[in-house]
């Protein structure tokens, strides 16, 4: 009898190997090869890749292909999600969302469910983590008790494809990707093989039965979506579910979009009942910050189409060690060592015996380079022992000859402000010809060019610390050895 071939597939990145090896050559992921039998093709067995149809594909003139207009969307009944999805969802849309353990992916997906059934919407809801008895728990929980929800425990595919053929729901959700498997492959559930071809025959029982389809997807212990790369690729929409369970906000971010636009950016808190939308984000960042604090500074950030204020907090302290710690939280710490560079340069102050710790306050994560500016004033801040004045934003990015470079939406970052009541505003000069006097009424802005600049502009009329130099080594001392 024949021995059945088979093959080893990196579980990080797909690749194939005839035999086993301890590291993937393509991804440099260690112990990741897993043996597998591969799926065999046959006239009579397709795969999920060949989309079965009788005859010719019907072709269509590219102005005369049928349109999908704004009205062919299902709203959620969260704005907040509605926002990141681009205005709803979209009718055979393919939705991937993603995130840590506990953040809160299985309970968005229930609300969501609950409320696309309040619309007139049907829902199948197939969990294979859970029973049936505990995905009801949880809907009675959030308070999800529509007849149009439908619940199922099935982790194997064939069934859920026959469930979801002869009930055809308007949304079906599969919590999760990871965990459902399919019978013509002999691999273990989450596997590369297992997950391409589930994704691929849900991929086409979206396209072809105009299902809307959402999956959650598991991540690994680098914050990456677990499995082949062509998963994020097959969707129309990944969406990252981020947050800490330490604090009670958390961010539902668009990766990629096909029907609106991608980094935007939906707010809620974590409450007894489920997840609450937090309808203006920059206020909760902001509640607990009190007037002049040192080295406390607040940024106006853009994600997606929305402003939002955050608060960035740096600390110093005198470090005994020859190699000072830079420690940061929200923040690229690569960019944190590059301003401290140029301040080391451009400034009055010196950072090189310091302890040096930045961090954005409600586990918020920035990743613009307009932070720089707020960022230099809160170590200046710091490093100063001043603080900074009140009702003060700040925005900019700065480059490594220590000037400040234009941002993108300022207006939009100054209006934000003068909602919450923000008196004066720090912004490149170069943004200043872009902008009218009227657009900024009610704001005082002033325009910086430099590091220089801020820097005489903050602390104007206060002592000036010298950059601290090495010190002269002490002389102590010494008996001799040779009596005199």
């Amino acid at each position: 009898m024949a021995k059945s071939k088979t093959v080893y597939v990196c579980q990080s990145c797909g690749a194939k190997r005839p035999r086993w090896e301890g590291r993937c050559s393509d991804c440099n992921s260690w112990n990741s090869f897993v043996e597998e039998t591969p799926l065999t093709t046959s006239k009579s067995k397709r795969t999920a890749w060949v989309k079965e149809s009788a005859g010719t594909p019907q072709t269509w003139p590219i102005n005369d292909v049928p349109k999908i207009a704004k009205a062919d969307r299902m709203n959620t009944g969260l704005p907040e999600l509605d926002r990141v999805l681009g205005g709803g969802v979209v009718y055979g849309s393919y939705t991937l969302i993603g995130g840590d353990p506990g953040i809160g992916k299985s309970t968005i997906v229930m609300q969501m469910a609950g409320g696309l059934a309040k619309q007139g919407s049907k829902v199948l809801y197939v969990s294979a983590e859970e029973s049936v008895q505990q995905t009801s728990l949880r809907a009675a929980r959030l308070g999800v008790s529509d007849p149009k929800v439908q619940v199922a425990s099935e982790s194997c595919l064939e069934s859920i494809l026959n469930i979801a053929l002869k009930d055809t729901p308007d949304v079906l959700i599969i919590d999760s990707i990871q965990t459902v498997y399919t019978e013509e492959i002999e691999s273990a559930p989450g596997s590369v093989s297992q997950v391409r071809e589930c994704a691929a025959k849900l991929l086409n029982l979206a396209k072809t039965n105009n299902i809307c389809v959402f999956l959650i997807g598991h991540v690994t212990k680098e914050g990456n979506l677990a499995g082949p790369r062509v998963l994020e690729h097959m969707v129309d929409t990944v969406l990252s579910f981020e947050g800490d369970g330490h604090h009670q906000f958390r961010l539902l971010r668009a990766i990629k979009n096909r029907f609106g636009a991608t980094n935007e950016l939906g707010v809620f808190q974590m409450a007894e009942v489920g997840l609450v939308e937090v309808a203006n984000p920059s206020q909760f960042f902001l509640e607990e910050r009190r007037d002049a604090l040192i080295g406390s500074s607040v940024f106006s950030a853009i994600e997606g189409s929305r402003p939002l204020l955050c608060e960035i907090q740096a600390l110093t302290n005198n470090s005994p060690l020859p190699s000072p710690r830079r420690t940061t939280l929200g923040i690229d710490t690569n960019r944190l060592h590059m301003l401290l560079a140029v301040l080391e340069k451009h400034s009055q102050c010196s950072f090189l015996n310091k302890d040096v710790y930045a961090n954005v306050v409600g586990g918020l994560r920035v990743t613009e380079p307009s932070v720089d500016l707020a960022l230099v004033a809160a170590l200046l801040s710091a490093a100063r022992n001043i603080p900074l004045p009140g009702q003060t934003l700040f925005f900019g990015e700065v480059g490594l000859t220590g000037e400040v470079r234009a941002s993108s939406h300022g207006l939009e970052r100054m209006r934000e402000g003068r909602k919450l009541g923000f008196e004066t505003v720090y912004a490149p000069k170069s943004n200043s010809k872009h902008l009218k006097s009227a657009d900024m009424k009610g704001l005082k802005v002033i325009w910086v060019d430099n590091v220089g600049a801020l820097e005489k502009s903050l602390f104007q009329g206060a002592p000036v610390r010298s950059k601290r130099t090495a010190s002269p080594r002490r002389e102590t001392p010494s008996q001799s050895i040779f009596p005199d």
